[in-house]
């Protein structure tokens, strides 16, 4: 049984589909996915009882792990620009086995995002047609819990249905509606922190750590999550005009856009409010409110609602692509490697993902699989930095024109351990569902990838 097979770059391959993006289009792409339930949710909660008016260093932190990890991406990209993004990269230089478990770890981050998110929204969205007076039967409002009356989240599972028609379209159309939300979201959180720096009050800023380093370290781990969907936009590299250059800016440009995003609204919120009351599902709208600005508060809490769209939208338009590129592997069963001859876009993998997306938007409660996100994301970026270290004993230094990470092996090595850090700050229970889900990933692997794999065909 061989493990390890590689598989060989192959950069003259035509693409079955559309080569048409741009570096724009990526990081709009990047900060879709990235900018959205961390900015509008999870701020309040980590200022609270995590870190205080401190997590503005969490994410710093938070960002400094994943811009080392987007250095490494970044090479990778531009000297292996093909679908897959981190399960292609592996498949390169670790061979077989690391690239399913790496594809494994991914499809859980990809999955549990676009599911959360949509049932985040849904939240939202029945809290605004509450406000109207507009209620859904019991019934429909939440996950399965026959004790509270609710069997199925109506509407999380009518956004995914309606996520993944979207995605089923030219990879352009998707990222058209993608695009104009990122411009929304960027809108409401400028209007945020126009209206929001008047209203600053820097004793809120006192104690500035009250929850010592180690809340700091805390936050940083929770807040990750806040960074996650960077990723998308390696899984873009086969519709992408030219992958070696643009590829890599998209991934760098998005990270540095949302860390300075990150850093001003929590700068401005904690300001605002003192971080004792900031224990809110909705921070930014309730700083608004805490202030005298329900009208503004309003606006942004209606905006939070559309650009969470954008999430998902990113999340499943990444998913879809590497089901697609596991697929074409032979790993998964082979239909999901089809490509629609209208739309020339992985459709049928699209509807894969948006199945499975919907079965646990509509049935699970995922609040507390938002730390299974991150260690999932977590052990795949320690394996990326890893390759890294392979693919320049493998392939030497990049050549004039692709990407090159600075001070190898330092700034890998870094990486890895920040990523083990923040790792080992996450819960014992989330390690334990960690595991399972890996014996489950491993069993898929040797009962149904090894056998089918088109290594085995090509021996």
């Amino acid at each position: 049984m061989d493990l390890f097979r590689k598989k060989e770059i192959n950069l003259n391959h035509k693409s079955e589909m559309k080569k048409e993006l741009k570096t724009t289009d990526l990081i709009m792409l990047g900060i879709g996915a990235i900018i959205g339930t961390g900015i509008f949710v999870v701020t309040g909660v980590a200022a609270n009882q995590n870190a205080g008016p401190a997590l503005t260093l969490s994410f710093v932190l938070a960002a400094i792990v994943v811009i080392l990890s987007g250095l490494s991406f970044a090479e990778f990209a531009s000297r292996v620009p093909v679908i897959g993004g981190p399960y292609a990269y592996l498949y390169v230089v670790f061979g077989e086995f690391a690239a399913w478990l790496t594809g494994w770890l991914l499809i859980g981050e990809f999955l549990l995002a676009v599911s959360s998110v949509s049932s985040g929204w849904s939240g939202y969205v029945q809290g605004f047609l509450a406000s109207l007076g507009v209620r859904l039967p019991q019934a429909l409002t939440g996950a399965y819990n026959p004790e509270s009356g609710t069997y199925i989240d109506l509407i999380a599972v009518l956004v995914v249905v309606f996520v993944t028609y979207i995605v089923s379209l030219e990879a352009k159309k998707a990222l058209r509606l993608n695009n104009f939300m990122v411009f929304v979201k960027f809108g409401i959180i400028a209007l945020f922190i126009i209206v929001g720096i008047f209203f600053v009050k820097p004793e809120n800023w006192q104690p500035f750590t009250p929850f010592g380093f180690e809340g700091v370290l805390d936050g940083a781990a929770l807040v990750f999550f806040a960074f996650l969907g960077f990723d998308a936009v390696a899984m873009a590299a086969e519709e992408v005009k030219n992958p070696q250059k643009d590829v890599p800016r998209g991934i760098i440009g998005s990270i540095l856009i949302a860390t300075v995003l990150y850093i001003i609204v929590t700068l401005i919120l904690t300001g605002i409010v003192p971080y004792t009351e900031l224990g809110v599902s909705d921070p930014v709208a309730f700083a608004m409110r805490y202030v005298g600005h329900g009208t503004v508060g309003a606006i942004i809490a209606v905006g939070a609602i559309l650009t969470l769209l954008t999430v998902t939208i990113s999340m499943m338009y990444s998913l879809a692509r590497l089901l697609f590129a596991v697929s074409k592997d032979g790993l998964l069963p082979h239909f999901m490697s089809e490509i629609d001859k209208k739309h020339r876009t992985p459709k049928k993998a699209t509807y894969a993902a948006g199945f499975a997306a919907l079965l646990f938007a509509g049935f699970f409660p995922l609040n507390i699989l938002a730390e299974l996100t991150n260690i999932m994301a977590l052990a795949y970026l320690m394996l990326v930095s890893l390759g890294l270290l392979k693919l320049r004993k493998m392939f030497g230094q990049p050549k004039e024109g692709e990407f090159k990470v600075p001070l190898v092996p330092i700034l890998p090595i870094v990486s890895i351990l920040s990523c083990l850090v923040l790792m080992l700050r996450l819960q014992a229970v989330t390690w334990i569902v960690f595991a399972i889900t890996m014996v489950i990933g491993l069993v898929i692997y040797f009962s149904y990838g090894y056998k089918h794999s088109k290594m085995n065909t090509e021996k």
